[in-house]
């Protein structure tokens, strides 16, 4: 069993905000390895996170993000479950790096099934006439598309995005962090993002 000292659980602490004593037992598990010390509290984050997913979240803020010198906006609504944590910095500066996030990403929804229809049924076509123009067996043209909007979906639904200040993780992670920090359910309800001139 390797020796937990106080620095690794410093470090542990700075890279996962978890707290001292979920710090250390995570390394006990991961007998010292702070990689895998990481990826326990993550996950074990996550279970909190979906845990508590399932809670009411009638608090929250509106938060804006103006860019371009004023040719570009976005608004975007983020739901709690307290007045308490609506009011707090890390809540307020995490709704405005979503909105800085759409500015810069352009989303069309928020969860799959957010993307109409007529979209989705597009893009399905095209990525099966592209399958069928490079000559590829009808039996795994499906299997190709399938793939193919996978990688669509990650580039258009707003959980599934890598976040533009940190891409080791996604929109969903970055979520889940918050979920962890605050103790409370946390939802991202709608956005609008407006370009000068566009649609």
């Amino acid at each position: 069993m390797a020796e937990i000292n106080a620095q690794m659980v410093k470090e542990l602490r700075a890279r996962t905000n978890a707290g001292i004593l979920d710090c250390k037992e995570a390394l006990q598990e991961a007998d010292g390895d702070i990689e895998k010390a990481v990826d326990l509290l993550r996950k074990k984050g996550l279970a909190t996170a979906l845990k508590r997913a399932g809670r009411e979240t009638s608090e929250g803020v509106v938060n804006s993000y103006i860019h371009a010198g004023g040719k570009l906006g976005v608004l975007v609504e983020v739901n709690c479950e307290t007045d308490f944590v609506a009011k707090t910095d890390e809540f307020k500066e995490f709704a405005r790096n979503l909105a800085m996030h759409i500015a810069a990403t352009k989303p069309l929804g928020i969860e799959r099934e957010d993307i109409s229809e007529e979209v989705v049924k597009r893009e399905e076509e095209i990525y099966r006439q592209q399958a069928l123009d490079m000559g590829k067996p009808e039996k795994i043209l499906d299997k190709i598309m399938q793939g193919k909007m996978d990688k669509f979906y990650k580039e258009v639904c707003l959980m599934e995005q890598v976040y533009v200040k940190n891409t080791d993780i996604t929109i969903k992670d970055l979520l889940h962090e918050m979920v962890t920090k605050t103790g409370e359910s946390i939802s991202v309800r709608r956005f609008v993002r407006y370009q000068l001139g566009g649609e």
